[in-house]
């Protein structure tokens, strides 16, 4: 059994290397080391995990489980990579998801993310409806009177302060459409004021 007792080897000056009677650690390559071996702990267990957790159902199991559904072929919103989904839809609602085995860019793989993309419009945390906080409570308001609230707001800060008060901010959620339709309402506003929120 190794001793316990570490000691300083390498001068006061310098960076010291611990030692034990037994072995040298060098601490930086141990930690660096470390971080190799989980990283390569946490991949396999990716793999090993992926196909248990997101499989594909079988052309029965998909009948009987929902029956005239279809698969529709898209991809993951949450980040720029675009990683496949194939999405089971039944009468025009996303219910169960698989990962596009065919796919070139994501080759079959999700992460965390992508497997849970379906949550966006299945989980029951998702809103429906705008929300204010009136007195410490929230509560629904119609579109309409949401609009019209952060428009009016969003004017008065332009007439007092010019359109360079506000900071619009994209998002990896949205698609290549809306991130054009993002950037052109800051034109349209006449402010250079926008960036992406993976730089921030």
């Amino acid at each position: 059994m190794a001793s316990r007792k570490i000691t300083k080897a390498g001068g006061s000056k310098g960076r010291g290397v611990a030692t034990t009677s037994k072995f040298t650690i060098n601490p930086r390559v141990a930690r660096r080391s470390f971080m190799k071996i989980v990283a390569a702990t946490a991949a396999l267990a990716g793999m090993s995990l992926g196909p248990k957790v997101v499989r594909e159902l079988n052309a029965q199991e998909k009948k009987e489980a929902y029956p005239g559904s279809k698969m529709v072929r898209t991809v993951c919103t949450h980040c720029a990579v675009g990683c496949g989904i194939k999405a089971q839809v039944q009468n025009g609602v996303w219910v169960r998801q698989e990962v596009a085995s065919d796919h070139p860019v994501s080759r079959g793989g999700h992460c965390c993310k992508g497997a849970g993309a379906i949550d966006m419009v299945t989980s029951e945390k998702r809103l429906t409806s705008p929300m204010k906080r009136v007195n410490g409570k929230w509560r629904k308001i119609s579109w309409k009177q949401a609009l019209d609230e952060v428009c009016g707001k969003l004017l008065d800060i332009r007439k007092k302060d010019g359109p360079d008060a506000v900071h619009w901010n994209g998002s990896a959620k949205v698609s290549n459409e809306m991130a054009y339709l993002q950037r052109k309402l800051a034109a349209f506003w006449g402010t250079n004021n926008i960036d992406h929120q993976a730089r921030i």
